[in-house]
């Protein structure tokens, strides 16, 4: 887990990941509105992420969608929604050493080392648009930003071995993963990390969900 490209990314580390059940997709609105009963997203389409959720919001999804189901849901670990991303590869991107707008929704006016210029879609991209990784898994590089359980630490010095989340009492602030589509590609890594109020709504943020039975 980690990388060497930013101080927030070190030190890189190994991690014990115990088995768990990950959404192939982000959450859509079509799920979402299911479960809350309303659709608070920008581009409104079942198909779509939803996004302008915070992550206070999205600890009520989780909490009724285990009520209504019996199974506990909750957002995932950092270190699980690294794990799940990387998908047993090293590279910065599950896809290899860089990245281009054909594999993901991002701002394809920067580019990421040996990549090339591409497309600027300016909003969401339905949730089975690219290609998965190699364990199933859509989006995991850009579209939406995804909320994950753990508060923001400025590095991983202390982090958690197992594969748990780590919580931080003194701060509100949350780790997003996986990037976006207004970002460029190098926030979009596997190892990038960020933070945002956990009331902080954009419609940039989405999340996905772990079961854990």
């Amino acid at each position: 887990m980690g990388s060497e490209e930013s101080d927030d990314e070190k030190p890189p580390h190994l991690v014990n990941i115990s088995s768990f059940y990950l959404g192939k997709y982000l959450v859509t609105q079509e799920q979402y509105l299911m479960i809350i009963g309303k659709n608070p997203a920008r581009w409104q389409d079942a198909k779509l992420p939803v996004e302008q959720v915070s992550w206070q919001e999205s600890q009520i999804f989780c909490q009724k969608l285990s009520a209504k189901t019996g199974k506990q849901y909750r957002l995932p670990s950092e270190a699980e929604w690294e794990y799940a991303c990387r998908a047993g590869t090293t590279t910065p991107f599950y896809y290899g050493e860089t990245l281009s707008t054909e594999l993901a929704n991002y701002d394809g006016s920067y580019i990421y080392k040996s990549g090339v210029v591409g497309e600027q879609r300016r909003k969401t991209t339905p949730i089975d648009k690219f290609l998965p990784n190699g364990f199933g898994l859509h989006d995991m590089h850009g579209n939406t930003w995804e909320w994950c359980l753990d508060g923001w630490y400025e590095d991983y010095q202390g982090a958690p071995a197992d594969g748990s989340s780590w919580c931080n009492e003194y701060s509100d602030y949350r780790v997003m993963r996986g990037g976006c589509w207004t970002i460029k590609p190098d926030y979009c890594r596997s190892a990038n990390r960020t933070r945002r109020s956990e009331t902080n709504r954009d419609n940039n943020i989405g999340f996905r969900v772990v079961c854990e039975n």
